[in-house]
């Protein structure tokens, strides 16, 4: 039996993340949280003022002998904007920034090659921030499953809904049943 990995994504707000990822086989659990920063165990309050240093991020737990982290860099860069700087769609600074948080020196080259082949593929600079993980905060629990939890704040449904819906259409081979 092969053990559990982690992987570690930012991309704007870590509730959309968070949801679209649960959509995928071989996910035992998606944590929402904060990363890359250098205030210890952050508030949310914190992070949302930009001066903590950290983003919002999910923490993915997943079977490598059912998912790749190869699809999971697929999956993080079709459900966000990897050219826009320190922002997703309306949510804006540092703390939504693009990033990956890599855990070991295999993940950190499978990034970096994704990036590299996705940069040629943009008019744009991908600005995604590629940094080692030092420390994964949990966030607060209200912040956690927050769509499952919400399906109807306006917010999940204009952000979070077609991030979903997007990961059902295109990898629908990669979904739990």
């Amino acid at each position: 039996m092969v053990a559990s990995k982690s992987a570690t994504f930012g991309g704007g707000c870590f509730w959309c993340i968070e949801a679209a990822f649960k959509e995928l086989d071989g996910i035992s659990s998606v944590t929402s949280g904060y990363a890359g920063g250098s205030v210890e165990n952050p508030t949310y309050e914190q992070v949302c003022s930009g001066n903590t240093g950290h983003a919002e991020v999910i923490q993915v737990e997943y079977d490598p002998a059912v998912v790749g982290y190869d699809e999971l860099l697929e999956v993080f860069f079709a459900v966000h904007d990897p050219t826009q700087l320190n922002r997703q769609g309306p949510d804006v600074g540092t703390q939504y920034r693009s990033i990956v948080l890599y855990h070991d020196d295999d993940q950190q080259r499978q990034a970096a090659a994704y990036i590299e082949a996705l940069d040629e593929s943009y008019d744009d600079d991908v600005v995604t921030e590629l940094e080692p993980l030092e420390t994964f905060y949990e966030a607060e629990t209200y912040h956690q499953d927050y769509f499952e939890k919400n399906p109807n704040d306006a917010y999940c449904r204009f952000h979070a809904s077609p991030k979903i819906e997007k990961v059902r259409e295109k990898f629908a081979d990669k979904l739990a049943n």
